[in-house]
């Protein structure tokens, strides 16, 4: 099983993004298992004709997400992201809430608020 990673220099999507989404992708649908261990940033990037910078945000980005860990020196592995992910919108979520709830939005309100930000960020995808 090899990580497959297209980037598209011409696409609107910028490169760290294109690179965030299909690791993602890939970790979430199995087709990367857990303990997967990615290939090093600097590595990565000349294999991609990218900078270093622009596969270590994604990385960042990945890890924020759970998706990925970084274990020092070993290197970065693809993570149980599942969990994360569940726990990690769990906060959003009560975050927005109690924003929310400050802003004076009654539940409808709030609700409403969420799922026109849900329609608009998956329709996208």
């Amino acid at each position: 099983m090899a990580l497959q990673i297209t980037v598209d220099p011409d696409a609107a999507t910028a490169p760290f993004e294109q690179l965030r989404a299909q690791i993602a992708d890939q970790a979430r649908s199995g087709a990367l298992p857990v303990g997967y261990k990615l290939p090093t940033v600097r590595g990565f990037a000349d294999e991609l004709g990218l900078a270093a910078n622009t596969v270590a945000k994604a990385y960042r980005a990945l890890e924020a997400d759970g998706v990925i860990e970084t274990r020092g020196r070993h290197g970065s592995f693809v993570a149980a992201a599942g969990d994360a992910a569940r726990r990690q919108a769990a906060e959003a979520a009560r975050t927005y809430a109690e924003r929310a709830l400050r802003l004076g939005l009654d539940r409808a309100d709030a609700r409403a608020a969420v799922e026109d930000a849900l329609r608009a960020v998956y329709d996208a995808s």
